[in-house]
């Protein structure tokens, strides 16, 4: 050991590693004893013992690890603090929401209660708040709005004799669709949690999410237009039908309902001055002030008493049924149309959700589950659809207030206000609803300064951004979701296709080789090429890091065989002449020189070994494979050793299994690139490194950084 004046220097003395004494030295073990059978791991996934069952059983239902321990004395009053102002949130946000969905807004408090319930039981988060959430509102208003259509419910009035849409039986078919909806989509999320596939979110990169929701927010807002200005546009479904829909509600401005727009004007602003009042004295404040239920009863006496005083018309929201109601089956006739829908919604509740759950996991120091978070929110969904559910999923705001286990309490207060209060927001307008889901979408309006950040960080993130929100925009909230994820997927597959190709050199006093065009210090290896990727090679590139390989080395393997191969046929021509002269003379010699590249003078080149960096592939397929040994056999015919660095212990199995060790010597892998310029240098160079202290005796090799060699 050398200490210097900054750091202490090592001087390491071992043999060269390739892999085949690797091997020997490490006693590496058969696949066959490393990977235990299927028929192995059945048997002790069906084995049962009292840990075990009780494992599964904590793990399916949480609420039974934390429930024994929990302190009435100590959680009980800020749980009920913080379960009461959560749901005085769910009030006016499960009937706002409940608009957006194309649904009475009833079925938004039956969803803000029922999921919840089940969630408590199966969550494995403690302080996400299950319940109605803005975009998949309008994920499933797009679904009711398609399959039930006003012009499906037209009716001749007896008294007037003019079309008109019957509500009632346009309402109820919708929420039979909403319900069919959402029983399918949680029980996909059930049976996709079942099978582990709680990493299935992770295929919504935030980018996509981010631009998904922006988007979504655009047609809430437009979804809104129509009930804040108290008109009504025509109805439009499919592709670009949110242009439509624009068009004929800036022509139906004129027509603009005044007392509507006052009550949606003034809403808006109590509501965006509270909400900035509440952020500035969040500190201060213990409970959040309930500005959306403030202005909920506000507007409902103000809309008793001009009601009773015929002052003017306001739309209301109307009959509101109290008490619970029966379960009943949903409409299996509809699975069929919605399946797609379903599994959408599935998709982005969970990923809303599960990344909720991780953020405040990660804060309060524990973890979830992501396929119990799957499981928990598919039952939620599923059980909630047999009670005229629409699909939930977690709310940041709820969430934000819900810090602690305050869902049980919430629950209650819902259900309070659906046996005995419903009944007193009959008279709400809906103008006020309309005016609470515009200012809640202030904080997706802000992520439209994702752009910018994007911009300067990834450009390809912001390209994906970027087609996200427009083919959402123009496609609807299903088709748009399917040309987001496809399109994320093709820039996975292009960034694989078309990855970094780098000729490694030495950094002077390490065993480190970098890239020789991005550091000034890397000096290259005299007569060795070292190349990498930064992918891993597989069928979609194999062909292209042949050709950068070509490139990078300078060696037009190609053009250089055919033109050997050429060579040789015209030597072998001229041999059989001379062999045919030879005979008539009795002298020909039997030592016939073998034709090389350099011999004919066509070429000249200081490269005697390539070194293959491998170490950024995860795996090897067979086009992969079959690449690599035309690498060996192709660089062999002119002379040029090929080696391989780096493979991580899965890669060396599939090479193994793909049979490339039957003409290609295991002494031809190295564990490091280091090891492998060493063996290079003993064979084919002078024994010595430029700029590095090194002796090669054998395979025994002692390296120490430069002038630090006692």
């Amino acid at each position: 050991m050398v200490t210097g004046k900054t750091c202490t220097m090592y001087c390491v003395e071992r043999e060269i590693l390739d892999e085949q004494r690797l091997e020997e030295l490490s006693r590496r073990l058969d696949s066959s004893q490393t990977h235990t059978l299927f028929s192995h791991r059945l048997k002790n996934s069906l084995r049962c013992s009292i840990p075990k069952l009780k494992r599964t059983v904590v793990g399916f239902l949480p609420v039974l690890y934390w429930l024994p321990h929990y302190s009435v004395w100590d959680y009980g009053m800020p749980d009920l603090i913080s379960g009461i102002s959560v749901g005085i949130m769910h009030l006016p946000q499960g009937m706002a929401y409940a608009l957006l969905a194309s649904l009475p807004p009833v079925f938004g408090l039956y969803s803000s209660f029922y999921p919840a319930l089940v969630y408590f039981f199966f969550g494995s988060s403690r302080h996400i708040s299950i319940g109605t959430f803005t975009i998949l509102s309008i994920m499933v208003g797009s679904v009711t709005e398609r399959l039930a259509p006003d012009e499906n419910f037209l009716i001749v009035n007896k008294t007037s004799g003019i079309e008109e849409v019957d509500i009632t039986a346009r309402d109820l078919y919708r929420v039979q669709v909403a319900a069919a909806t959402t029983v399918l989509g949680g029980s996909i999320q059930v049976i996709l949690g079942l099978m582990q596939f709680g990493f299935v979110g992770t295929y919504l990169s935030e980018p996509l999410v981010r631009a998904y929701t922006s988007a979504a927010a655009a047609h809430a807002v437009l979804a809104q237009l129509k009930t804040i200005f108290g008109v009504s546009p025509a109805r439009f479904s499919g592709p670009l039908s949110m242009v439509y829909t624009l068009v004929d509600v800036c022509g139906l401005l004129p027509n603009t309902h005044l007392p509507t727009l006052v009550v949606s004007v003034l809403s808006i602003v109590i509501l965006i001055t509270a909400k900035e009042l509440n952020n500035r004295c969040r500190k201060k404040l213990q409970v959040p002030i309930p500005v959306e239920l403030i202005v909920i009863v506000v507007g409902t006496l103000i809309s008793f008493y001009a009601h009773l005083n015929e002052t003017y018309e306001i739309s209301v929201v109307g009959k509101i049924p109290s008490g619970i109601q029966p379960p009943t089956m949903p409409n299996a006739s509809i699975f069929p149309e919605v399946v797609v829908d379903a599994f959408a919604l599935a998709i982005v509740g969970y990923a809303i959700s599960v990344s909720l759950g991780k953020t405040f996991a990660l804060k309060h120091g524990y973890k979830i589950d992501s396929s119990q978070e799957l499981v928990a929110l598919g039952l939620s969904n599923a059980v909630g659809g047999f009670f005229q559910c629409y699909s939930v999923c977690a709310s940041m705001s709820r969430s934000l207030i819900q810090e602690t286990t305050g869902g049980l309490y919430c629950t209650s207060l819902l259900l309070v206000t659906m046996m005995k209060l419903g009944s007193l927001f009959q008279e709400l307008p809906k103008a006020v609803l309309a005016a609470i889901v515009f200012v809640n979408l202030k904080g997706m309006f802000k992520q439209y300064t994702d752009i910018v950040t994007l911009w300067r960080r990834n450009k390809i993130d912001l390209v994906v951004w970027l087609v996200t929100w427009v083919s959402t925009l123009l496609l609807n909230l299903d088709m748009g979701l399917a040309a987001s994820i496809s399109f994320a997927m093709l820039t996975v597959i292009f960034r694989t296709q078309s990855p970094r190709y780098s000729v490694l050199g030495h950094l002077p006093g390490t065993e480190l080789y970098l890239d020789l065009e991005s550091h000034r210090e890397v000096k290259e290896v005299p007569g060795i090429t070292i190349f990498r990727s930064s992918a891993t090679i597989y069928f979609a590139n194999a062909e292209l890091y042949l050709e950068a390989l070509k490139e990078k080395s300078g060696l037009d393997i190609t053009k250089m065989i055919t033109y050997k191969r050429r060579q040789e046929a015209k030597q072998r021509k001229r041999d059989r002449r001379a062999a045919r002269r030879a005979k008539r003379q009795d002298t020909l010699s039997r030592d016939l020189e073998r034709i090389s590249l350099g011999s004919l003078g066509k070429w000249t080149w200081d490269i005697h070994s390539i070194i293959l960096d491998l170490s950024t592939a995860n795996f090897i397929d067979t086009v992969a494979l079959k690449t690599l040994r035309n690498i060996f056999h192709d660089f062999g015919e002119i002379d040029v050793d090929i080696y391989i660095a780096g493979c991580q212990a899965p890669v060396v199995e599939q090479l193994e299994q793909g049979g490339f060790f039957s003409d290609i010597t295991k002494e031809r892998l190295f564990t490091t690139v280091h090891d492998a310029v060493l063996y290079c240098i003993n064979l084919r160079g002078d024994g010595t490194l430029p700029n590095y202290d090194i002796k090669v005796v054998g395979f025994t090799v002692l390296t120490c950084p430069h002038n630090y060699m006692e």
